[in-house]
């Protein structure tokens, strides 16, 4: 019995791997123009548009199309101000927390506790 070569079976397993490749094609091809002929068929007895399907897909409206941009959103008259601290922590006062931002742990478990009024800062 002859030994077939390395490089041999490689060709072989090559040319099935591409023989099977081309079969999926072939099926998912199938798949995709049976579903969309489906979806054509519910579009219409629903009487939807080209464009309402494509605006439900969330594909570019001709507004956006055309370079009309949404107004960018007016920034807060405290955006990157310094603001003095709100809340000092009772155990440690060296920490302090303004109100924005992430809450530290400190300020939550005294929310829990419901004693956050304990830490509030006085105005002076």
């Amino acid at each position: 019995m002859p030994r077939v070569s390395t490089s041999t079976q490689l060709e072989k397993i090559r040319a099935a791997r591409i023989k099977l490749e081309k079969e999926e094609q072939r099926l998912m091809s199938r798949n995709h123009d049976k579903a969309l002929s489906q979806i054509v068929q519910l579009a219409r007895s629903a009487g939807l548009s080209a464009e309402q399907i494509a605006a439900a897909l969330g594909s570019k409206s001709k507004a956006a199309k055309t370079g009309a941009a949404k107004a960018p959103k007016a920034k807060r008259a405290t955006a990157g101000r310094k603001v003095a601290p709100k809340y000092r922590d009772p155990a440690n006062p060296a920490q302090t927390w303004t109100g924005r931002g992430r809450t530290p742990a400190w300020v939550q478990a005294l929310q829990t506790a419901g004693q956050l009024e304990s830490a509030l800062i006085k105005a002076e």
